[in-house]
């Protein structure tokens, strides 16, 4: 039998039943459309992540009180180190870091905002220095970013990201009217483009002032400061200026050599890092919670390929007895299992792809279906078929021609 032949008898076989074969396929089409939907949105959320909320350039690193914590014991142990203060940053600031080119700091916390009779409960205020700004090269829709002067003149002034214009200034230019933030009058000198929201992470929901403001009117006796320092050449001297500011912390805060550093360090590698094994994580047990689905729709090709071959008994013996080869039997119920699991395939495709998109338009949940997620759906699909159909096939083959042709 050759190949179009092969074909056209598994598709009348299909077609001979085509409400049976579309529910046989539901166990497929449900297990692809939901690894194809995984597989998008873990997908997009990587791109977005690694473009959009990890934004620390490969030469800017941040020190901090509690770094990246792995677990309840790096959690606790980070609660007792002393917080990073003023006079540690002025110290890093002053010109004695040979290996780093800019030093900034931060610090902030969620506040109520007010402009007339308009309120937000709260919004994330954060007081930076002056030159914030350059380190992470920020743009502006209009306006401009605070300068040193008015850092350390300590004048209240404020750059305000898009979601905060929008509330408090919608179809108005900001830029020169003032908000308060809890009840301190600030004038709006800056409005940042509008940069995403999507996966907790609001980007233009943020009101920066100058640092010198924040500590003399919001900052808390204990609060820690986070400081943003730039490696002086680039990302080769990024593990040298590391170093230098480690020697430095440690030596500040007479931090005996065999105990370990009492702040953190982020990098753009280490964020990077623990999203991929945060995400692995959940891609492995959604991998593993479809996998079960694909598994019982094998398992229900395989019951009806059984069935077929008990209903077909006759059929397998008379081809047999014109000529048809054993292999000839077993690769045309192989064929049919292939085929009716990669039909299960492409529609789950299609409802997986739907449903990446679907979520990506209602919750601004970044997805996106590539060509290889496509592919994989569909040969995944087809192998189980595959699979399913090696058992009916190898029986149908085997049968004894004389006793299939006298079967009722």
């Amino acid at each position: 039998m050759n190949p179009t032949e092969l074909f056209r008898a598994s598709f009348r076989a299909i077609r001979a039943h085509t409400l049976r074969s579309f529910l046989t396929l539901l166990g497929v089409i449900i297990g692809v459309a939901t690894i194809v939907a995984v597989v998008g949105v873990i997908s997009g959320l990587n791109t977005y992540v690694k473009e959009k909320i990890i934004v620390l350039a490969p030469d800017v690193y941040v020190v901090q009180k509690f770094g990246i914590i792995r677990s309840r014991r790096e959690f606790i142990d980070a609660l007792k180190r002393p917080p990073i203060t003023w006079q540690e940053y002025q110290r890093l600031s002053s010109g004695i870091l040979k290996e780093s080119s800019q030093v900034s700091a931060a610090a902030g916390n969620s506040m109520p905002v007010q402009s007339g009779d308009r309120h937000l409960d709260s919004i994330a205020v954060i007081g930076i220095t002056s030159n914030f700004a350059d380190l992470f090269n920020l743009e502006f829709e209009a306006g401009r970013f605070f300068s040193d002067n008015e850092d350390q003149g300590a004048l209240n002034v404020a750059v305000i990201g898009a979601n905060t214009r929008e509330e408090l200034f919608p179809h108005l230019d900001p830029v020169g009217r003032t908000i308060l933030i809890r009840g301190l009058p600030f004038r709006v000198i800056g409005l940042m483009p509008k940069q995403g929201r999507s996966i907790g992470f609001n980007q233009d929901g943020r009101i920066y002032i100058p640092l010198q403001v924040y500590r003399k009117n919001f900052m808390a006796s204990n609060e820690s400061l986070e400081l943003q320092i730039k490696a002086r050449n680039g990302v080769e001297g990024l593990d040298a200026s590391m170093d230098e500011v480690r020697a430095l912390f440690r030596a500040m805060r007479h931090t005996s050599f065999r105990n370990p550093d009492p702040f953190g360090l982020l990098t753009q590698e280490s964020l990077q890092e623990l999203w991929k094994t945060i995400s692995s994580a959940a891609f492995i047990l959604l991998m593993l919670i479809s996998s079960v689905s694909l598994g019982v729709g094998g398992i229900v090709i395989m019951n009806i390929m059984l069935v077929s071959v008990v209903e077909r008994t006759q059929e397998i013996g008379v081809r047999m007895a014109l000529g048809a080869r054993k292999r000839d039997i077993r690769y045309q119920f192989l064929l049919e299992a292939a085929l009716l699991s990669a039909a299960g395939g492409v529609i789950g495709v299609l409802v997986g792809s739907l449903g990446a998109f679907t979520v990506r338009a209602l919750a601004d949940f970044p997805a996106q279906i590539t060509p290889g997620i496509v592919l994989v759906g569909i040969l995944l699909s087809t192998l189980v078929g595959l699979a399913a159909g090696f058992l009916p096939a190898y029986r149908a083959s085997n049968l004894v021609v004389i006793d299939a042709i006298r079967a009722e």
